[in-house]
């Protein structure tokens, strides 16, 4: 499942390097999490790093964007192939 930013949102900017998708940037208001990069740091971490990171716990499951550990898995392999072509 992708992870969103809730409107609870302070701009602190922590979650921003913490993302190893670059799957955050700042939206109208606050940040928002793209889910077509964010794989909930499957690959990379066994936590969420925007969540580990997050002052006001405002980082939640976004159930509009539900996926398995498997799809987030391959999901993380498509992105890093895309990586290492470019």
């Amino acid at each position: 499942m992708s992870l969103k930013i809730l409107d609870s949102c302070v701009n602190c900017d922590v979650c921003v390097p913490a993302c190893p998708n670059q799957a955050i940037s700042l939206g109208e208001e606050y940040y928002v999490i793209d889910p077509a990069l964010c794989t909930e740091c499957v690959g990379h971490h066994d936590e969420p790093q925007c969540v580990a990171v997050c002052p006001v716990e405002c980082i939640v499951d976004d159930p509009d964007h539900v996926e398995s550990p498997a799809q987030l898995e391959l999901k993380y392999r498509h992105l890093m192939s895309k990586e290492s072509v470019a």
